[in-house]
């Protein structure tokens, strides 16, 4: 019996994992403890994916948020620390760039667990990230890197990846089994959606802690909705800084966070996507969407190279340009991140693995 432990922590995670927990259970002789680190906690961020998505609910759950970063990580990497010497598990699992990613493979790295890191390689080159700290350090530590790009695995081999002992592992993007699975559970919010209009979120920090990129993207939107309208599920923390700032809001279906179904719903129905979501960069790709990214750089660069999304940051005039110049007679009909079948290959490698060193 093998026994992976898999660790979650944020939204897109529970995305990601829902796709693998799928594929893991098909098969009897492995075992997967999941372990919530608590980083959202929200019921609207949290909850409602395990109950949706049939995700098995955790066998732990550390309650672990709204602190530091420094404070979050080493609490989880304390947490962590103690489940894994009670387990024992042949793998620890973790996804994507957050504390509990960093955590999680940090506590099973000390204690000689190996590790699995899903959405390796990627790469914003922006050190002022949180994210992009704990993306490295995590691909570093990793035993098997799974990336979901030719672009992920090119990052690695040029930081020279290929003279570290791990494996790297072109898998696709979960992401992307993901949305086909669900494509037609969608779910439809309860609020009122019109004919047309843009799908919008706004969560990073490089924007919500800078008053001046907040001001400009919020400018924006106000002028654009009124072409346009506009949906902006808001995470409670942007909508607590927009609030205390008393940034004019006008035009905008603003709502709170939603349940991945709910997503889909949107996504399904959207005329475009203005996001500085990673994630949600892609899902616009998987339901044939044009995506304006918030951003002024993207780890998703096959999307940019191939004019699916276009990257405008946080400048106002640029950003109502880009809307107002957009295309829609976009061929989206490419195979970039696997087309259903990276988390069969995913659980595939985890059960046949060897040593490459």
């Amino acid at each position: 019996m093998k026994k992976i432990v898999t660790i979650i922590g944020a939204r897109p995670q529970f995305i990601k994992a829902a796709a693998l927990s799928r594929e893991i259970s098909k098969h009897n002789y492995i075992k997967e403890i999941i372990v919530h680190t608590g980083q959202h906690f929200d019921k609207n961020m949290s909850d409602v994916f395990f109950e949706e998505m049939e995700i098995p609910k955790p066998n732990y759950n550390l309650n672990i948020n709204s602190l530091s970063h420094g404070a979050m990580t080493g609490q989880m990497l304390e947490k962590i620390e103690t489940i894994l010497l009670k387990e024992k598990p042949d793998w620890v699992l973790v996804y994507g760039d957050t504390n509990s990613t960093i955590a999680g493979a940090l506590a099973a790295q000390k204690i000689h667990i190996k590790v699995a890191h899903v959405e390796a390689g990627l790469r914003s080159f922006n050190m002022k990230m949180p994210e992009e700290i704990n993306r490295i350090l995590t691909d570093r530590i990793s035993n098997i890197l799974f990336c979901p790009t030719d672009t992920a695995i090119d990052n690695l081999q040029k930081e020279g990846y290929d003279n570290i002992d791990c494996k790297i592992v072109k898998s696709g993007d979960v992401m992307q089994d993901t949305a086909i699975f669900y494509s037609k559970k969608e779910k439809k919010p309860l609020i009122k959606i019109p004919d047309e209009f843009i799908l919008t979120t706004i969560h990073r920090a490089e924007n919500t802690d800078n008053k001046e990129r907040l001001i400009n993207i919020m400018e924006a939107l106000n002028e654009i909705a009124l072409a346009t309208p506009i949906i902006l599920p808001l995470h409670p923390r942007t909508k607590n800084i927009i609030k205390n700032l008393k940034l004019r809001i006008e035009n905008l279906t603003i709502t709170e966070p939603i349940g991945y179904l709910e997503m889909i719903y949107l996504l399904n129905r959207c005329k475009l996507v203005m996001t500085d979501s990673g994630g949600l960069q892609k899902e616009a790709f998987f339901f044939k969407k044009p995506c304006i990214t918030l951003r002024d750089e993207t780890e998703w660069v096959e999307l940019v190279e191939n004019e699916f999304n276009t990257i405008v940051g946080a400048n106002k005039n640029l950003i109502i340009h880009t809307f107002s110049n957009q295309k829609y007679d976009i061929d989206f009909d490419k195979n970039l991140y696997g087309k259903g079948q990276a988390s069969l290959k995913i659980v595939n490698e985890l059960i046949n693995y060897k040593k490459t060193f």
